[in-house]
């Protein structure tokens, strides 16, 4: 009987199972309900798996989040299986509107969720175990009468073995300035981009609690604050979709190195007709050297071959399709 071994390898067991697997498998008995929400082994394993062999993505809509992706790749294409992400059992129930649960952001399969909105006083943040449907609300400093708006970033810290929420604050007095969300984590290092009129990359080392600035790269002609900061690879990147005729990707080739920025030209020619108009966002360097896009306000995906020049739809199966 699966109840009469070990328990380490029973933990080695339900470590290899999918995330729709698990969701079942902590309903089943208390034995097994503990072991999927407590036990420090089982954590550490199945978080170790699902990087390597199986990782997932959350996607959103109007960054609301919707859908858990768990992704394998097999010897021809990748394979996606969808999770619908409900308020009731896998995510905390917002007092607002479910349509104001926003991701700040995700580290080692904890989420850290904004409910409400960040220039609202009565927002509320939660960190959640999606896989678990589990979360708590964390306690924020309270709401000073020169605050304009708030941004969060979340990351964990190797170093001090700690989870950290990162809180910035816009006063009034410097008005309605816009300015990214801080939500790009390379090796604990939070990224965000400058207020507007600022064409500056900052960084906030979560451990040391530095705050740094990072150059652009040289030569850029679209605005900062027009561009998308994101990761690829663990490189800090620029995303520009500006331009009708071509996508434009920089790359930081080695951290902290003004010099290394690289620019990837992909042609919007090599997309295919009905998706040429649509706007994607680089989220992941893909198996094989492609690049998985979202597109912007939706949760579907493409991967980006640089070596073919070519795009692929992605379907996520159980989420929302493509039409064809």
């Amino acid at each position: 009987m699966l109840m009469d071994l070990p328990t380490v390898v029973m933990i080695e067991i339900l470590s290899r199972l999918t995330i729709k697997s698990i969701f079942y498998c902590k309903m089943v008995c208390k034995l097994w309900y503990l072991i999927l929400t407590s036990d420090p082994l089982f954590i550490n394993m199945y978080h170790l798996k699902r990087s390597s062999d199986f990782p997932s993505i959350l996607l959103s809509i109007n960054e609301s989040v919707r859908l858990l992706v768990e992704l394998k790749v097999d010897d021809s294409h990748p394979i996606h299986r969808a999770i619908v992400l409900s308020p009731m059992f896998h995510l905390p129930s917002p007092k607002f509107s479910w349509g104001n649960m926003t991701l700040i952001g995700s580290c080692n399969g904890f989420l850290c969720l904004l409910s409400g909105r960040r220039y609202n006083i009565d927002h509320r943040i939660y960190i959640s175990n999606p896989i678990l449907g589990e979360y708590f609300e964390v306690k924020m400093p309270e709401w000073e009468k020169k605050i304009w708006c708030v941004s969060y970033a979340f990351c964990f810290s190797k170093a001090s073995g700690q989870f950290k929420v990162l809180r910035s604050v816009v006063t009034k007095s410097v008005g309605s300035t816009e300015g990214s969300e801080l939500e790009v984590n390379i090796n604990d290092v939070i990224h965000w981009m400058g207020c507007k009129n600022n064409e500056n990359i900052y960084s906030f080392n979560s451990f040391t609690e530095e705050v740094k600035s990072l150059s652009p790269p040289r030569g850029l002609q679209t605005p900062l604050l027009g561009l998308t900061l994101g990761e690829l690879g663990n490189c800090l990147c620029l995303s520009d979709d500006s331009n009708n005729q071509y996508i434009d990707i920089w790359w930081m080739k080695e951290y902290g190195i003004a010099e290394s920025w690289t620019k990837q030209r992909i042609l919007k020619d090599s997309i295919q007709a009905d998706i040429r108009g649509v706007k994607f966002i680089p989220i992941l360097l893909w198996k094989y050297g492609e690049i998985l896009m979202q597109r912007d306000l939706g949760t579907q995906l493409v991967s980006y071959n640089p070596k073919e020049n070519k795009f692929t739809k992605v379907k996520v199966y159980g989420g929302s399709l493509w039409s064809n």
